[in-house]
């Protein structure tokens, strides 16, 4: 008997964020569908911004930075690519454009570690089919530059 490993996407998916503003410029984000609640603010590059809080722009970056982990991961898998690790670093550019604020470009940096240095070019290509297939840099204008660093990992050290 055939049974199935991978769940079958529908073609539909909703998410639901639900947001309470507290105070000033801060409020907080949760999800029905998850435990956490996250605060947020104006950042302090604005007026009455707040330092050390997740701001609207963070998260539009962290979540073409998740994105390209999580199809990566997916890719990888299916491609039965072996890596080690893999990190990243993402920046958002925020400029004014015909008199409004946008994000322009999100410089995507991610590091993958590989034991195996003939897996080099195939690692690569495969971040940038993740990129290319992430869900959420398919849904906004913003530029996104990809610069992978595929490191090979020291045997011994």
């Amino acid at each position: 008997m055939y049974k199935q490993k991978y769940k079958v996407m529908a073609n539909k998916h909703e998410y639901q964020v639900d947001l309470t503003w507290k105070e000033g410029r801060k409020g907080e984000v949760c999800s029905p569908e998850l435990s956490d609640t996250i605060q947020t603010a104006t950042p302090p590059d604005f007026p009455q911004g707040i330092p050390n809080i997740w701001s609207p722009e963070h998260f539009l970056v962290a979540a073409v930075e998740s994105c390209l982990m999580t199809t990566f991961l997916a890719i990888a898998e299916n491609s039965k690519l072996d890596f080690i690790s893999f990190k990243s670093k993402a920046i958002g550019k925020l400029d004014k454009v015909e008199g409004k604020f946008q994000m322009t470009e999100i410089i995507l940096k991610p590091v993958l570690e590989i034991s195996d240095e003939n897996n080099a070019e195939r690692a690569k290509r495969i971040i940038e089919k993740s990129e290319k297939a992430c869900l959420i840099s398919n849904s906004i204008k913003t530029k996104i530059i990809l610069e992978p660093e595929i490191v090979i990992a020291s045997v011994g050290v």
